[in-house]
């Protein structure tokens, strides 16, 4: 089945490993075979990878962009996450970790970095700082 993306002016995006650069006006492009595409907002630099859901979403972002050091990116994608799940005890979030994990271990890595980004959205709510409600966060923690 063809992938649209409709790219904005300007906008980066890696297929199949190879960094592109949108032109000046908004463009669509249709894949008509299966590659694999990352959108410039779906992209962790090394610098903003600094906090542990970024550090899960980082390892596999590369194995799917790299698949020649799967090996490295893979082990690095199950220290965090063992320290992450190890770290929580919310039910949901680790139901998240659970099928990211599953996803990783089928190579359907697209939608593992989909599912990690709700991780992104826990995360932030718990590190968001409200004086009045961090003994609540932190009891649901």
């Amino acid at each position: 089945m063809p992938l649209k993306l409709s790219l904005k002016p300007g906008e980066k995006f890696v297929i199949n490993g190879a960094v592109m650069t949108n032109g000046d006006k908004r463009t669509s492009l249709v894949l008509q075979n299966k590659a694999c595409v990352l959108r410039e907002k779906d992209i962790l630099q090394p610098d903003e990878v600094n906090t542990p859901a970024r550090r899960i979403y980082f390892p596999i972002m590369m194995m799917y962009l790299d698949d020649e050091d799967t090996e490295n990116y893979y082990n690095d994608f199950a220290l965090r996450m063992t320290e992450f799940m190890s770290a929580i005890k919310n039910r949901e979030a680790l139901t998240i970790c659970l099928s990211i994990s599953r996803e990783v271990m089928a190579q359907a890595y697209y939608r593992a970095l989909m599912l990690c980004r709700k991780l992104f959205d826990f995360e932030r709510e718990r590190l968001s700082y409200e004086p009045s409600s961090v003994q609540e966060r932190a009891a649901n923690y």
